[in-house]
């Protein structure tokens, strides 16, 4: 009797997939850093139940349709834009991700990226390690204070409710922008909510965590830097495509806002010959928001324990819902 077939679209440690082998085919691209190829991925995804993917997967309808025995698909993120779920959803293929358990991990490297663009940290380490101190001044590699500054978050989802609590360490003043209010939140964090346009206008820094939609696409352009402040600080660790990357490029290097930090792009991995790249002002990250040994090691597992309970007919943990 044929096993069921999992498919697994990065190379994963082996502590992970060696309890599966006994029960299920596992059958693994062969490369951590690569994405499987399209065509590894039509081949094996034929007479697959499951299938366990990355964001940067092109899970389309195609693919799906490709995958007569398919399931499930796993996604190894909390975001799932990569992957047609109303297909999927019409192929009767359940769609999970792993929400809730990247929250607090996501936050912290969030304001750590906040906090590395304020004060201009890897812009003093690499001064350091290239030799370049020779003595002190005032105002050597001065940046700008975090604390009770004012700190306007776009997206007050479980990531951004975390990130108003750091902030709260800061005595910071918490604006928030989201599709609906929420009221909890405000009365336990202090946070305020504000209108778009306000809370881009009034923020010293505007931290971007809204989910990627066709709303949100290029949510982030000309007139929306314009109309920052210009000691403002941007930063993104949702998704790359609700920036025009050209419109914060020209923004920085005309001194519309004050610095950027990024972790995520609209094409990923970024090219280091990228404009952005050259810039001393941006820090720039390899989307590690949630790449914590800890953290990662349990989206790993909440994936197969989803594959697991819809291949035997249960109730997934995390079933996305459109």
């Amino acid at each position: 009797m044929n096993r069921v077939k999992i498919l697994i679209t990065r190379k994963l440690p082996e502590e992970f997939v060696n309890p599966l082998k006994d029960e299920y085919e596992i059958v693994m691209w062969n490369s951590e850093e690569q994405p499987a190829s399209i065509d590894f991925l039509k081949k094996e995804v034929e007479d697959a139940s499951a299938l366990f993917s990355m964001l940067s997967d092109p899970i389309n309808e195609e693919l799906l349709s490709l995958g007569k025995k398919l399931k499930v698909v796993a996604n190894l993120a909390v975001g799932y834009d990569n992957i047609d779920v109303k297909a999927a959803n019409q192929k009767g293929i359940t769609v999970c991700n792993t929400p809730d358990i990247l929250s607090d991990t996501t936050a912290d490297l969030t304001f750590s990226l906040l906090m590395a663009t304020a004060r201009r940290i890897v812009e003093a380490a690499e001064y350091v390690k290239q030799g370049k101190w020779e003595s002190w001044s005032p105002f050597l590699l001065a940046g700008r204070d975090i604390h009770h500054k004012t700190i306007g978050i776009v997206g007050m989802g479980k990531i951004g409710e975390a990130i108003a609590k750091r902030a709260t360490g800061f005595d910071m003043e918490i604006l928030y922008y989201n599709r609906s209010r929420k009221l909890e939140a405000e009365e336990r964090l202090g946070a305020h909510y504000r209108d778009f346009d306000s809370l881009i206008k009034d923020s010293d820094f505007v931290v971007c965590m809204t989910p990627f939609t066709p709303e949100t696409k290029g949510l982030f352009g000309e007139s929306e830097f314009r109309k920052m402040k210009r000691t403002a600080i941007f930063v993104n660790a949702s998704r790359g495509a609700v920036v025009d990357e050209d419109a914060l490029l020209a923004a920085l290097e005309v001194g519309e806002i004050a610095g950027a930090g990024l972790d995520v792009f609209v094409k990923e991995p970024i090219s280091g010959e990228h404009p952005l790249l050259k810039l001393p002002n941006v820090v720039a990250l390899p989307h590690i928001g949630s790449a914590s040994i800890e953290t990662r090691s349990a989206m790993i597992e909440l994936c197969f324990e989803n594959i697991r309970r819809v291949i035997q007919g249960k109730q997934p943990k995390t079933e996305v819902k459109i």
